[in-house]
């Protein structure tokens, strides 16, 4: 039962943070809760094409396109590549340093 709420406290803290972070780059917060529409949500913050959201749906090519997108999102916030690992590995603590932080977002323009 404990180890429930404190897996329920994280996604929640997850969740929100991603929110948070979503409504920093100016999209709708609501969107991190949308399956599909998160990614290309994510694709325009880190200002990639939303035609890439097509290479997600394919095995192997998927896994590759979320480090790149998540680059692109770390940049656009002003951080580098060992935020991205932490973004993967932690995103329960990585995402409230996006939402909350100081990081502030600047947006990159679009490339193919």
């Amino acid at each position: 039962m404990l180890l429930g709420l404190i897996y329920f406290a994280i996604v929640l803290l997850s969740v929100v943070a991603m929110w948070k972070a979503f409504a920093k780059a100016g999209q709708p917060g609501w969107a991190c809760l949308v399956p599909f529409y998160n990614i290309y949500v994510l694709l325009q913050i880190g200002g990639k094409p939303g035609w890439w959201l097509v290479l997600f749906l394919v095995p192997v090519v998927n896994l590759v396109m979320t480090i790149l997108v998540l680059l692109a999102v770390a940049k656009a916030f002003g951080k580098g590549g060992g935020f991205v690992v932490g973004l993967i590995l932690l995103p329960f603590i990585f995402w409230p340093i996006l939402g909350f932080g100081g990081a502030t977002y600047t947006r990159p323009t679009a490339t193919p």
